[in-house]
C-alpha cells in the first residue's frame, strides 16, 4: 500500500519513507487527477452538444459590480491571510502536517496574528493597484465549454463536503468521541454523500450560469463513473478502510486475477490497522490479520465497465437527462451487492439488515428507474434544443 508518496519512490527508487514528500497523500492525488480528468471529459461532451446545437452560448449581460479594487483586495488578502496563517505553523509543526495535512489545514490552529497582517498588507496593495479599474458593462457571449472549471470545481468542493458530512452520519458514534477530530478529519469520505449533495445543489448552480441543468448531468455520468472508480483506486492504493470482510476461502479456479484482487491484507494500510509487518521501515507498518475482500477493486472494475458502457451509448440515446439516471440504476445495483460484502454499520429497517450505503443504493435505482420512464414518456429530444436561443443570465 501507498500511504503517500513517499512510500511509492521507496519502493521504486529506495528513497527513506516519511519524508516530504509524504505530504501528498494517494487518495488525494488520485482525487486532484479524477478532476481534471473529469473537467476533460465534460468539456468534450459540452463541446460536442454545442457543435450538435444542442448546448446554446449564454447571453452574459454585466449587473453592478464591487469596485475591481475592492474585489481584488478581498481574494488576495483572504488566499495570502490564510496562508500566512498556516505557513509558519505547518514548518514549525511539520512531522504532524506529514502524517495528516488535513487535520491541520481545516483546522483553527496557526500563526493567526501573522495572517491578519498579511491580509492587510496585500489585500491594501492590490485595492491600490486596482483601484481605478472599471468592470465590464459590455453583454458578451460565453460557451458552456468555458465555465466547466468552474462547474467542476464547484462539484469537488460540494463533494467532499457532502462526502465527509455523510461519513459523520454513518459513524456518528466515532463524531460524538470526537466531534472537531473527526469534522476536520481527511480520511472517511463517503462517496454517496458527494453524489447526493451535488444531485440537490448543482442544478441551482449551472442554472445561474444559463446552462441547462439536463444536459449537465448527461455530461457528467461518463465523468461520475470515472471519478467513482478513481475514488476506489485511491481507497485500494492508500488502505483506508472501505476493504470488504474476511475472505478466508480459497481463490476458486473461475476467478482469472491475480491472488490480491481476491484476499488482500492491506500492508501499510493508512488506519494503521491490523499486526504489525516484521523489518519494516517508515511510520505505517501493519497489515490486517486476516486478509479480506478487496472490494475497492472490484468496484474500481465495475466502474470502469459502467463508464464503458455510458460512452458507447452517449450518442446514441437521443432523450435529454436519459443517460444519467441509466448511470443511477447501473450505480445502484453494483453499490448494493458489493455492500454485502463490505465492513458497514447495519440497520434493521423493516426487517432486512442492511448498511446505509445499500439503503442509498436501491434509492438510486428507484429514482433512475422512475426517471426514465418519466423521460420516456415526457422528456424532450436532444433535436427539440436546437432551435431555442441563448439563455440570458445578469452576472
Amino acid at each position: 500500500m501507498y500511504p503517500d508518496l513517499s512510500y511509492l519512490f521507496y519502493d521504486l527508487f529506495g528513497t527513506d519513507p516519511d519524508n516530504w514528500t509524504s505530504i501528498f497523500k494517494t487518495f488525494g492525488l488520485l482525487l486532484a487527477i479524477t478532476s481534471i480528468v473529469s473537467a476533460f471529459i465534460v468539456r468534450i461532451e459540452f463541446i460536442r452538444k454545442e457543435k450538435e446545437g444542442v448546448l446554446k452560448p449564454v447571453k452574459v449581460v454585466p449587473k453592478n459590480k464591487l469596485n475591481v479594487g475592492i474585489t481584488e483586495a478581498l481574494v488576495n488578502g483572504l488566499f495570502f491571510g490564510i496562508a500566512g496563517c498556516k505557513v509558519p505553523y505547518i514548518s514549525q509543526n511539520f512531522t504532524s502536517f506529514k502524517k495528516d495535512p488535513a487535520s491541520i489545514i481545516f483546522s483553527t490552529q496557526g500563526n493567526w496574528l501573522i495572517g491578519i497582517v498579511l491580509a492587510i498588507l496585500v489585500g491594501g496593495y492590490f485595492y491600490w493597484k486596482y483601484k481605478d479599474v472599471k468592470p465590464s458593462t459590455e453583454t458578451r457571449l460565453v460557451y458552456p465549454h468555458e465555465k466547466v472549471m468552474d462547474i467542476i470545481v464547484t462539484a469537488f468542493v460540494l463533494g467532499i463536503v457532502g462526502s465527509r458530512m455523510f461519513s459523520i452520519f454513518e459513524n456518528f458514534g466515532d463524531f460524538l468521541s470526537d466531534p472537531i477530530g473527526q469534522l476536520f478529519s481527511g480520511s472517511g469520505l463517503t462517496i454517496y454523500g458527494g453524489l447526493i449533495t451535488c444531485f440537490v445543489v448543482m442544478p441551482f448552480y449551472v442554472r445561474r450560469l444559463g446552462i441547462p441543468a439536463i444536459h449537465v448531468i448527461d455530461a457528467a455520468a461518463p465523468a461520475l463513473a470515472l471519478g467513482y472508480g478513481t475514488g476506489r483506486l485511491g481507497c485500494h492504493f492508500s488502505g483506508d478502510g472501505d476493504w470488504g470482510i474476511d475472505n478466508l476461502f480459497p481463490k476458486p479456479d473461475w476467478f482469472i486475477f491475480p491472488d490480491w484482487a481476491w484476499a488482500y491484507d492491506y500492508p501499510r494500510n493508512v488506519l494503521g490497522r491490523g499486526v504489525p509487518i516484521e523489518d519494516c521501515v517508515g511510520f505505517f507498518c501493519n497489515r490486517l490479520e486476516n486478509p479480506v475482500y478487496p472490494t475497492p477493486i472490484w468496484e474500481a472494475i465495475i466502474s470502469a465497465i459502467i463508464l464503458g458502457l455510458l460512452w458507447f451509448l452517449r450518442k446514441k440515446i437521443k432523450i435529454a437527462g436519459m443517460l444519467f439516471f441509466i448511470y443511477l440504476i447501473l450505480n445502484g445495483i453494483a453499490r448494493f451487492f458489493i455492500e454485502g460484502i463490505r465492513i458497514n454499520e447495519r440497520y434493521d429497517v423493516l426487517g432486512m439488515e442492511l448498511s446505509l450505503s445499500q439503503f442509498i443504493g436501491v434509492g438510486f435505482v428507484l429514482v433512475g428507474i422512475i426517471g426514465v420512464i418519466y423521460l420516456k414518456n415526457n422528456g424532450r429530444t436532444m433535436e427539440s434544443y436546437i432551435n431555442e436561443g441563448p439563455n440570458e443570465v445578469i452576472a
